[in-house]
């Protein structure tokens, strides 16, 4: 199975960087070590530290399990929950019909 390098613009990496960084704030408010959660989460500590960078290459289930062991899982709700550009496309569509 091949899998595609991801592209992500230098621009978009500083969004995925400031995720990382809230997760990691988000652990140590809960005194949670590294240890911790990777164990709790079942993946390596090398893959927490770099959720917690907000590297692009982690499989989106790692950051969901990081989330769960925090009782975060929720925010994975808020993902494009708030889409005013779609929502504007299609009112657009809608006025044209």
């Amino acid at each position: 199975m091949n899998s595609k390098k991801q592209i992500i613009f230098p621009r978009h990496i500083e969004v995925l960087t400031e995720m990382g960084e809230q997760i990691k704030l988000a652990r140590k408010r809960r005194s949670f070590t590294l240890i911790e959660v990777s164990e709790r989460a079942g993946i390596h500590r090398e893959t927490l530290r770099r959720v917690e960078k907000g590297e692009p290459g982690v499989a989106m289930g790692a950051y969901f399990n990081v989330l769960r062991v925090m009782h975060l899982e929720k925010d994975f709700l808020k993902l494009a929950a708030d889409d005013e550009f779609g929502k504007k496309l299609q009112d657009l569509n809608l006025l044209k019909k």
